[in-house]
C-alpha cells in the first residue's frame, strides 16, 4: 500500500481501474495480436488458457465471452436441461440464476450462513431431490463457499458442483485454490473483477478433460474440428481480451496481497463501530469489502456527503425478483439472504488504494455513524439500481 495523496477534492472512489492496468505490457500484447492477425483462436488465447488453468489449480481452462456464458456453458456441459433442478443461493448477482434458467432447469434456492454469507451445506443437502442435476455455490464477495463440504455432498450423491467463482480469482481453501474442489468453476473477467479484461470476458476451469472438450465445442457453435457435435453458441473469448488478461495475470498475486492488506486495515480501523464486518478468512479473495448496517441507505448517503463512493452488492435477493418468484426455495424461507440485501454496503477496496484513502473512508464511517446515532434516520425507498460487480 502506498501513501499517495487522496484524489483532488478529498473524494475516495469506489474503484480506480487505472491503478491496476499495466498499460505498457498490455500495449505490447495487443501489438502481438495485431502482428499475428488471429483475432479469434489466436495464440494469446491458448497461452492465457494454459496460464489461468495453472493459476487456478486446474488441468483445463476454456475461455468464454463472459462469466455468465461460462456458467451457462458449464451447466449445459454437465447435462442440465428441462425438468432438472439446480440448487443454488439467492444472495448473488442475477446472472447466477439466469444461467440456470437458460438451460431449461429450475433453480432451487437455499439460504446463506449469517457469518460466511455463502450457501449452508445442511440446506443444500436437504434441497437435493432425484431431479437435482447440479449444485451451484457462489463464492460471494470472494469468500470460499464451503468448498470441501459441498464437494463431499456432490460426490456422495453423484451430483456435479458447478461453482460461481466470478468474485473468487485467487481465493483458496485449506491452502488450495477454490477451483480444486469443484467439478467446474466459472470465472468472470468483467473489468472490475480481481482479474479484469477490457470488456466482457470469462472462463471455466476443470480437471475433467471430457467436460472441457464438451464446453469448448459448446462455446464455438458446437464444433469439434470440422464436425458439429452439439447445438452450440458463440461464447468464444476473443484473442484481444485474452491478450489483455494474460498481460495482467502476472500481477494477480501482487494485487491480491494489496486487497488483503486493505481488508486487514479496514478491520483494524472499523472495529467497534457497530458495523458488522466480514468475518476473517485466510482464503478470502476480497473482491469486495462488504459491511452490514440496519440503516444502510442512510449510511451510504452520509458517506457520499463525506466524499466516499460506497456501493450496494446486491439490493435484492434473486428469489424476490419478479422473474424468479415462482421457483422453489427453502421451506423456512430465506431470511438471512433477505436481511443481507437490506443491510449490505460495499466500501472502496481495489489494488493501489492508499493508506490515506482507507483512513479517509474509516473517518467518514465513524462520522456518519455518529450522525445516524444522533437522530432517527428518515425512511429510504428500496434501491432500484445495483452495481453489477
Amino acid at each position: 500500500m502506498t501513501t499517495t495523496r487522496t484524489p483532488a477534492g478529498g473524494r475516495v472512489p469506489f474503484n480506480d481501474l487505472a491503478r491496476s492496468t499495466p498499460a505498457g505490457a498490455i500495449r505490447a500484447a495487443l501489438d502481438g495480436v495485431i502482428a499475428e492477425g488471429a483475432f479469434i483462436h489466436g495464440s494469446a488465447l491458448s497461452a492465457f488458457e494454459r496460464r489461468f488453468a495453472a493459476y487456478s489449480g486446474a488441468a483445463h481452462c476454456v475461455g468464454t465471452s463472459s462469466g455468465a456464458s461460462a456458467l451457462q456453458c458449464a451447466l449445459t456441459a454437465v447435462g442440465c436441461g428441462p425438468g432438472d433442478e439446480v440448487v443454488t443461493v439467492s444472495s448473488t448477482f442475477v446472472a447466477t440464476a439466469a444461467a440456470i434458467v437458460h438451460t431449461g432447469a429450475r433453480p432451487v434456492f437455499v439460504d446463506i450462513d449469517p457469518v460466511t454469507l455463502t450457501a449452508r451445506p445442511d440446506q443444500v443437502r436437504a434441497a437435493l431431490t432425484p431431479r437435482t442435476r447440479a449444485i451451484v455455490p457462489v463464492h460471494l464477495y470472494g469468500r470460499p463457499a464451503a468448498p470441501r463440504e459441498l464437494a463431499a455432498i456432490g460426490a456422495e450423491h453423484g451430483i456435479p458442483v458447478v461453482a460461481d467463482a466470478a468474485h473468487a480469482h485467487g481465493a483458496t481453501h485449506g491452502g488450495r485454490p477454490v477451483a480444486a474442489y469443484a467439478t467446474v468453476s466459472c470465472f468472470s473477467f468483467y473489468p472490475s473483477k480481481n482479474l479484469g479484461a477490457f470488456g466482457d470476458a470469462g472462463a471455466l476451469v476443470t480437471d475433467d478433460a471430457a467436460l472441457a472438450r464438451r464446453a469448448r465445442a459448446l462455446c464455438d457453435h458446437g464444433r469439434e474440428g470440422d464436425e458439429v457435435v452439439a447445438v452450440g453458441h458463440n461464447w468464444r473469448l476473443d484473442t484481444l481480451q485474452a491478450a489483455v488478461l494474460d498481460a495482467k495475470l502476472g500481477h494477480a498475486d501482487v494485487w491480491a496481497a494489496q486487497r488483503r492488506r486493505a481488508a486487514d486495515t479496514y478491520r483494524r480501523l472499523l472495529d467497534g463501530t457497530g458495523l458488522t464486518l466480514p468475518a476473517p478468512d485466510a482464503g478470502h479473495a476480497h473482491h469486495l469489502y462488504v459491511v452490514r448496517h440496519p440503516e444502510r441507505d442512510a449510511l451510504r448517503a452520509e458517506l457520499a456527503r463525506h466524499g466516499v463512493d460506497a456501493r450496494i452488492h446486491y439490493p435484492r435477493a434473486v428469489h424476490t425478483m419478479e422473474p424468479f418468484r415462482g421457483f422453489p426455495a427453502a421451506p423456512d424461507g430465506l431470511p438471512v439472504s433477505e436481511e443481507l440485501a437490506g443491510q449490505c454496503l460495499s466500501l472502496p477496496l481495489f489494488p493501489g488504494i492508499t493508506d490515506e484513502e482507507l483512513s479517509a473512508v474509516a473517518r467518514a464511517v465513524h462520522t456518519a455513524l455518529r450522525t445516524l446515532g444522533g437522530h432517527a434516520a428518515a425512511p429510504h425507498p428500496r434501491p432500484t439500481a445495483t452495481s453489477r460487480d
